[in-house]
Parts: structure tokens; sequence; C-alpha cells
């Protein structure tokens, strides 16, 4: 087997060790992500984006001349 980090590894022991832990896991990620998806609000949000400006940490220096 390929290089494993340490965290992995630890995980994998944890995991292994707690059984339980993986149906808290999978309960806990249906809470915040695993949702249905309402296609008309995301379609309202799509429509709504404004796309970013690249200069965003301040305001942009006014153009020379103007």
């Amino acid at each position: 087997m390929g290089y494993e980090s340490e965290a992995t590894r630890f995980l994998r022991d944890l995991l292994d060790g707690q059984p339980e832990l993986r149906t808290q896991r999978a309960r806990n990620r249906a809470t915040w992500w695993d949702k249905p998806q309402d296609l008309e609000t995301q379609k309202d949000r799509e429509e709504a984006r404004v796309d970013p400006t690249g200069y965003v940490y301040f305001p942009r220096p006014p153009a020379p001349g103007g």
C-alpha cells in the first residue's frame, strides 16, 4: 500500500474502534447537508447572482483623469 497519513490512520482506527460513530456521522451529515433541493429557489438564486469584481479587499482606486 502507498503512503497513508497519520491523520488517515487515526480516523480509520477511531472508526474501527467505535463503530457507532459511523452511524452517528451519517445521521449528523443528514442534519446539515443531505437536504432536498428546491429547484425554483435555486433558479431564483442563480438569476440574482452578481459576478464579483476582481478587486475585493478594498474599493478600486479611481481611474486616472477621472
